[in-house]
């Protein structure tokens, strides 16, 4: 089953913080039960992504790479 993103973001070519911030940032406005789409290209995101997304206590469907991209799908579940 294909999940269907309420959301998608866009972080290719930015730094850190800038892709975590963004996630943050778009996390806060969703409402429960929203899903994320990000996109990222930055080596670190990966890992922090996924920690800021556990110490918010939401939930990351998948983690998807395709060549230099990550893709992860997040639900905001509180």
């Amino acid at each position: 089953m294909k999940v269907k993103p309420d959301r998608t973001l866009d972080c290719l070519g930015l730094f850190c913080p800038e892709p975590v911030y963004r996630t943050r940032l778009e996390l806060d406005i969703m409402r429960v039960g929203d899903i994320l789409e990000v996109t990222a290209d930055d080596p670190a995101a990966e890992m922090d992504i996924q920690s800021l997304v556990k110490r918010l206590g939401q939930e990351v469907i998948s983690v998807t790479k395709k060549g230099n991209k990550v893709v992860f799908l997040i639900r905001k579940v509180k």
